[in-house]
């Protein structure tokens, strides 16, 4: 299984910095995905839904370390490189590959347009990027 196109939407937030949509083999995409800045750095979490008990249940996640962290590797590499273009162009979000942006050019389907969060998101969940795939609910923090 490729990845083969991955959409970054930068947020202007302290943990919270970017909402990702991915497209694997150009067929299936899975949208929600967050960056986070944590206590050891950027990490990503995948889509999760809140359970009535208030913890949290990855809806799409990595079986393996390996895919796992193929698929983290390729998100922040997308990432990286759209934050430092956006810096090293003083900083214009919206230029080149920006805000909105895609690894591939071309939209992904499925996504919000450029700018706009992905629907049910805002508040910033920090969960479901953990080694492996032994646990896949985190309380909220």
């Amino acid at each position: 299984m490729e990845i083969t196109d991955v959409k970054v939407i930068p947020v202007d937030d302290e943990k919270l910095k970017a909402f990702v949509s991915i497209v694997f083999d150009q067929c299936f995409v899975v949208t929600d995905i967050k960056i986070i800045h944590g206590p050891k750095g950027l990490f990503v979490s995948m889509p999760s839904k809140k359970r009535k008990d208030g913890t949290f249940k990855d809806i799409a996640h990595p079986l393996n370390n390996q895919m796992r962290q193929y698929l983290e590797e390729k998100v922040l590499t997308v990432y990286r490189q759209q934050v430092g273009a956006a810096a090293s162009s003083g900083g214009a979000v919206g230029s080149g590959a920006g805000a909105g942006g895609s690894a591939t050019g071309g939209p992904s389907p499925g996504e919000a347009p450029a700018g706009e969060a992905p629907p049910g998101e805002g508040e910033g969940a920090e969960g479901g990027a953990g080694g492996g795939s032994s646990s896949t609910e985190t309380p909220r923090t």
